[in-house]
């Protein structure tokens, strides 16, 4: 039997461990990317670690996502990441050159190569045959020193599209419909690998797309074969000499199977508040006002998404109670969208053009009126995500945005349209993209580097290290949590509170702030505690610091019905042990301020199974830990940081 493509990737890339589904591997990385709002961490603790350079094929450091300077902290940011790139040897994609996943699948991703990200939505790279995994910042400040990387084999899951979309059809739809059967938890430990005559349909950026909202279904990733149309993506990027033909075997086994016609598919939209609550927009019997309608983002900010929002909008006007505007993934695609006049029909059509940055997605700027309706092409929805607590969020693709912000209320390009909908169809990639690498500065010589100076401003506060496991755990329940907390809930998202993350202290103020906003100041009077939470607790974001603002204040311990794959290894690269209920009843029994007690804590982790008192109510009940023999060495070292450089010592990398 042959091989599946992820699996070629993975053994090319093989170190050690176990290609057996659910079992370790430890693989070698070739390229690491991260944004601002996280990497101040990541390069925190790089610089903690004490290598003088990076010791990967390529790392980039983008700055695109925080662009509105509400006061110093963020500019202050981005100085220390350029100048730490400088000393580490790292690229930097400079404000105005576009959003990381774009930048990433433009200029830096190739067939075969095995990239982490720290943000969740790396594996939009996937779209080029490049294995693209996202993870926590300390886990690329680990990527960057050379060693190893742990992954949990994923099972991979053959997704075999047939047929072709339809015009005012998006790639949106495509993975709307894989949430809508997969959901939000369904991907956990999996990769789909798209295959088929219908993949051969699909451009490079509509397989962006897809990879990009894999991460919303739980997904280790996605990745599509670096075929044909990748060759022509890539010589249209001037980088055809690194192209190399790659896909799965004629014979290649898979774990699972999925059928899906693309000829099928009709406009869809996700309801709040989940990616996976999905539904086609012409079901929907209720038409409220919209309010806001944003087009763009890494998922959906391509040239053909904009150019087809363009031709449904031509010759019409955005709704008066409505404010549309449009996030642009790259100054690449934006040259080519004003060369071509796309840009000139949005700007008629009343749609407000941004910088080009992440923006509205992580609710920096466009937040929702009180209990408004947004209409967006990113791609989470989760209560509070766009920085209103009481907003609905909607998810569509780009020409159903187009035709929502003419009619004011929810449409599809072809109730706009009707049968010049066709038009759509004529929209192609271009055959050769604005190459300017202008606004990316790349790493010096290292004898240059050994000489910068690395600035930091009076907000970037050292990286908190969390201790070793306590022998008895004797701690309170600092918060009970209902399902699906995300790390927005965790960690607000919005301009103001992204401008905080460079300092711990400071961000670990506003910690739950809009779930529970006596969270933080109940956590730092008990000194410790634990957290109690329900199913797919942590979905969302690769934000790390959802797990070191609760680990500075004072958490050891998350006990939940299940934690999502990218947060529950943040909370052991921070030191927080992540528990799950043996018996989901007991989720019932606990009570906020609740009294818990833990004897010989790191020889039942050891055990992988933990038995705890409440106190407070007389009773008992044990947890597991999913977790791999390297996990449990790093949370009983203390974390990630600690686990490091240990390791780095033990191979003579770095001295003691």
């Amino acid at each position: 039997m042959g091989e599946s493509l992820t699996r070629k990737i993975i053994k090319s890339h093989f170190e050690s461990g176990s290609m057996t589904p659910g079992e370790d591997v430890f693989v070698k990385v070739d390229q690491t990317l991260t944004h601002d709002i996280n990497a101040v961490m990541t390069y925190l603790a790089f610089e903690q670690i004490g290598l003088k350079r990076a010791r990967t094929e390529i790392s980039v450091s983008n700055l695109d996502h925080n662009l509105l300077y509400i006061d110093f902290k963020t500019p202050d940011d981005h100085i220390y990441l350029r100048t730490a790139a400088e000393k580490y040897g790292v690229y930097v994609s400079r404000p105005g050159n576009g959003i990381c996943h774009m930048i990433h699948t433009c200029r830096f991703a190739a067939p075969g190569k095995l990239l982490m990200g720290g943000d969740s939505h790396t594996p939009s790279s996937g779209a080029v045959g490049c294995l693209s995994i996202g993870v926590g910042g300390m886990d690329v400040a680990t990527a960057m020193t050379g060693l190893p990387m742990r992954l949990t084999m994923p099972k991979v899951v053959k997704v075999n599209l047939t047929g072709h979309l339809r015009p005012g059809v998006n790639a949106k739809e495509v993975v709307l419909e894989m949430l809508r059967r997969v959901t939000i938890k369904g991907g956990l430990g999996k990769v789909f690998e798209y295959v088929g005559p219908g993949v051969e349909t699909l451009e490079v950026p509509e397989r962006l797309t897809i990879a990009n909202m894999g991460a919303e279904m739980g997904a280790t990733t996605s990745i599509f074969p670096a075929d044909n149309v990748v060759k022509k993506f890539m010589e249209a990027q001037d980088r055809g000499d690194e192209f190399v033909e790659m896909g799965p075997d004629a014979d290649a086994g898979y774990d699972e199977v999925m059928e899906l016609d693309l000829s099928s598919l009709e406009p869809l939209i996700a309801l709040p508040h989940q990616p996976d609550n999905v539904v086609p927009i012409s079901s929907l019997k209720e038409h409220p006002v919209v309010h806001q309608v944003f087009m763009g983002s890494c998922t959906n900010g391509s040239y053909s998404d904009f150019a087809k929002a363009a031709l449904v909008m031509q010759g019409h006007h955005v709704d008066e109670n409505v404010q549309c505007t449009a996030g642009i993934a790259s100054k690449q695609i934006y040259k080519q969208l004003m060369k071509d006049g796309y840009l000139d029909m949005l700007i008629d059509a009343g749609v407000r053009i941004m910088e080009l940055s992440c923006g509205p997605c992580c609710a920096i700027g466009q937040v929702p009126p009180t209990n408004g309706i947004a209409v967006r092409t990113s791609n989470r929805n989760f209560r509070g995500r766009a920085g209103s607590p009481n907003a609905n969020i909607y998810l569509v693709s780009p020409e159903s945005a187009a035709a929502t912000a003419i009619k004011g209320t929810f449409a599809s390009a072809w109730d706009v349209m009707g049968e010049d909908v066709k038009k759509l169809a004529e929209v192609h990639e271009p055959d050769h993209y604005f190459v300017d690498d202008s606004m990316l500065i790349k790493p010096l010589p290292e004898e240059e580097a050994e000489k910068v100076e690395v600035v930091k401003g009076p907000n970037i506060a050292s990286l908190p290290v969390p201790e070793k496991p306590e022998k008895k755990l004797e701690c309170r329940i600092s918060l009970k949590g209902r399902d699906n907390i995300s790390t927005d809930d965790i960690t607000p998202a919005g301009a103001e509170f992204s401008s905080m993350r460079s300092n711990i202290p400071l961000m670990s103020k506003y910690c739950y702030h809009r779930y529970d906003p006596e969270f933080s100041e109940r956590a730092r009077n008990l000194g410790k505690s634990i957290i109690i939470g329900g199913e797919n607790y942590g979905q969302g974001s690769s934000r790390e610091h959802a797990a070191i603002n609760p680990m500075y204040l004072g958490v050891k311990c998350v006990i939940a019905k299940s934690i999502a794959r990218i947060h529950k290894g943040n909370l052991i690269n921070h030191g927080i042990v992540p528990m799950l209920f043996e018996n989901n009843e007991d989720y019932d029994k606990l009570e906020l301020l609740d009294e818990l007690e833990i004897d010989n804590f790191p020889e039942q982790i050891k055990s992988r199974k933990v038995t705890v008192r409440d106190k407070t109510k007389g009773l008992s009940f044990n947890c597991k830990l999913e977790i791999s023999d390297a996990e449990m060495e790093t949370i009983l070292d203390g974390g990630q940081l600690r686990h490091l450089k240990q390791q780095l010592v033990d191979r003579g990398i770095i001295k003691e």
